[in-house]
């Protein structure tokens, strides 16, 4: 009977003091937020303007990071949202920092009361108690002391980041805001610097040591203290296994993973491309290119593998481009921007070059489209003097005799290269090109001449990019689009480097040529270039989708013994060509109006270029072969746009009969007399040509409405 009394007694004892203490917890709670209510008044507004920078990125055309650039202040603080995390990481954050905060309203009350009674109880602060959004609210406000009135802060703060925020929004703050060591900041940054990835993907091991180092960042950074990181990572593992986010065995395997040694560099592809845009819009945060990582990086390694091989001091740079669009797909602009020894700093795609033969294809396409020349007329390649005292070779020194067009540009043979560009004008073609949009410089003082046809001016080979690119699209020369969410570009007038059956013209002829050692023939359109004394070899190529430009030289222009586009640039692009991916290249359409003949069945003007035929306008009868109608740029209304069916007056003075009447490259059915008569098809711009018995030609360009 005692024994149960004092056992009842003792039980009432237990209960008064659990009440008491429960009282006194309620009361003590009850205290503390009545303090955080007066204490909220004193405090400035919350001011997250500082919390909210963030490093700019550079993204490609689907959002991969290419390249983060430091804040103002040095800090590697990249975007992040949850969503983007693993979830293992989250989850073991939240076991290990603040179980309860899912439901908690900023301050866990079991936590903070805890921490109050062991403050009481020791006269100091013990645990501070502190949930994810306390630990913001720091990161927010930094402020060194340990103090109440600081904890006091923390939590009015915490409170008004839930409420402003939301629980995902102080979330998100914590993966971005959360210390490293050094200036690296948030889970993100930290993710890219220790394992080189993004954090999308984690092992159980990174996951804790990720959430083990915001504790105390520079006394556990992994690439200065690895022992101490690995030991507050192992009790992080240790805690979440002991809470369910994962098992025994788990944590034991992820404890036997190596801590990282050292800190990576953060991504840089297209290092030039994003210092560019980066240039041009500093206050951006964020920017997406139209470039693709995948291909980026894959030839941003091609050059630097295809420059180390063929000697020192040696860079390459590589252009792609999306025809249709103009979009740059690949921007690589040295073969390492972090090589000094091949000044990988200099972006090779705006260097001004020269670019040896690999402008030629552009004096045939005017050749053609002006009716002086068709790929199958017979051209002459043999010893010549030029204006008296120029007298160009061939690059093997050789000679081929009598040749058609399309052998002689498959070949880069440069006889009949500047014998067209004599019967052209070199300054019609220099205009032909900046008019299309290319920045051509010459030689200081001095007028175009026939050397520009071997490489006698200077180009980028951004702008040679585009010319080529222009021929894949029927002559028209796309704007380049580097930016896909920059304001809308102002409108641009078309730009043209040839004719439309003129430029398939030349990419019928270039698929044709012949393909580098190991490379298969036919399957895209290519010319390559070497400069004069060999320091820049070039290679461009397209086909129906993608334009692909190579440089390869030495950065400061000096002379390398033995680099020719050929054996050095074109076995790059070929390969390029092959990691673009998505299918085998596409061939350009033929132009329904495209004259795909035999040189006997060609018009006799058209069948053979003579040497010994005037290299003017004029026949050798002394009056000048002209066309008197329709004069040069006149528009003609002939009713056309309302459907009308009517015909073209054609009349020319002098030259030497019989003439032939050409209309966009295309003889004139039975027009062989100095007036003719040609029926259009429609509205439009038409180039309308003349040539004479002697070869002597004129040509003018009419709008036809």
């Amino acid at each position: 009977m005692a024994s149960g009394q004092h056992a009842l007694s003792l039980h009432a004892g237990r209960g008064r003091r659990i009440g008491a203490a429960l009282a006194f917890s309620v009361a003590l709670v009850a205290l503390i937020a009545g303090a955080l209510w007066r204490y909220a008044a004193t405090l400035p507004p919350l001011d997250l303007t500082q919390a909210k920078l963030r490093s700019t990125v550079i993204l490609d055309r689907k959002g991969q990071l290419l390249r983060p650039f430091a804040t103002a202040d040095g800090r590697w603080r990249l975007p992040v949202t949850a969503d983007a995390i693993d979830p293992r990481y989250l989850a073991m954050l939240k076991a290990y920092e603040d179980r309860r905060f899912d439901s908690h309203p900023g301050i866990d009350p079991a936590a903070t009361a805890r921490a109050a009674w062991q403050w009481l109880a020791h006269r100091r602060i013990v645990s501070g108690g502190s949930t994810l959004s306390m630990q913001v609210a720091r990161l927010v406000e930094p402020r060194a002391e340990r103090s109440l009135a600081a904890k006091l802060r923390q939590m009015v703060r915490a409170v008004e980041l839930e409420r402003t925020l939301g629980k995902s929004g102080v979330l998100n703050l914590y993966l971005a805001l959360a210390p490293y060591g050094g200036p690296v900041e948030g889970v993100r940054a930290a993710s890219l610097a220790y394992f080189g990835r993004e954090p999308a993907r984690l092992s159980f091991a990174e996951s804790a040591l990720l959430v083990a180092l915001p504790q105390s960042p520079e006394a556990r950074r992994p690439d200065r203290f690895a022992a101490n990181a690995r030991r507050a990572r192992d009790r992080v593992l240790d805690i979440a296994a002991a809470r369910g986010v994962l098992t025994d065995t788990e944590a034991q395997a992820a404890k036997a993973e190596p801590v990282p040694s050292t800190r990576k560099h953060f991504p840089m592809l297209a290092a030039h491309a994003a210092e560019q845009a980066h240039a041009a819009d500093p206050e951006a945060r964020a920017q997406h290119l139209t470039l693709d990582a995948r291909l980026q990086a894959s030839l941003e390694a091609l050059a630097a593998e295809r420059a180390a091989a063929t000697g020192p001091a040696l860079s390459a740079a590589i252009l792609a481009l999306d025809n249709r669009t103009g979009a740059v797909l690949a921007h690589v602009g040295s073969a390492g921007y972090l090589d000094v020894a091949r000044a990988g700093a200099v972006d090779a795609t705006q260097a001004v070059r020269s670019p040896g033969s690999a402008l030629k294809p552009f004096i045939y396409a005017l050749a053609f489209e002006n009716g002086l020349a068709h790929p199958e007329t017979l051209l002459d390649d043999r010893p010549a003097r030029f204006a008296a005292s120029y007298a160009p070779e061939n690059f093997d020194m050789g000679y081929r005799g009598t040749v058609t067009a399309r052998v002689a540009l498959q070949q880069s043979l440069n006889l009949p290269a500047v014998d067209l560009l004599d019967a052209v004008g070199a300054a019609r073609f220099v205009a032909r090109l900046r008019g299309a949009g290319a920045t051509i410089l010459l030689p200081r003082d001095t007028a175009p001449g026939l050397p520009v046809a071997l490489g006698g001016l200077g180009i980028t080979l951004t702008d040679l990019a585009r010319l080529y690119a222009g021929l894949a699209r029927g002559g028209s020369v796309p704007a380049l689009a580097r930016r896909l969410d920059g304001p809308p570009a102002a409108p641009e007038p078309e730009r043209r480097v040839a004719d439309p059956v003129a430029a398939w013209y030349v990419a019928d002829i270039l698929r044709g040529a012949p393909p580098p050692e190991n490379a298969l023939p036919g399957r895209i359109s290519f010319k390559t270039g070497t400069s004069y004394g060999y320091r820049d070899a070039w290679a461009v190529g397209f086909d129906a989708r993608v334009t692909i430009a190579v440089w390869i030289g030495r950065p400061d222009g000096a002379s390398v013994p033995g680099l020719v586009g050929r054996t050095h640039a074109a076995p790059i692009l070929f390969d390029a060509f092959a990691r673009l991916g998505g299918g085998e290249p596409e061939a350009l359409p033929r132009p329904r109006d495209a004259l795909v003949v035999a040189t006997a069945a060609l018009p006799p003007p058209l069948r053979h270029i003579r040497r010994d035929t005037p290299k003017t306008f004029a026949a050798t009868l002394g009056v000048p072969l002209k066309i008197a109608y329709p004069p040069d740029g006149a528009r003609v209304d002939l009713g056309l746009s309302e459907g009308a069916q009517a015909r073209l007056a054609l009349k020319a003075l002098g030259g030497q009969p019989p003439l032939t009447w050409m209309v966009d490259g295309l003889p004139v059915a039975e027009a062989m007399r100095r007036q003719s008569e040609w029926s259009p098809e429609g509205a439009g711009f038409a180039r309308i040509s003349v040539m004479d018995a002697a070869g002597a030609s004129d040509s003018v360009l009419v709008r036809l409405e």
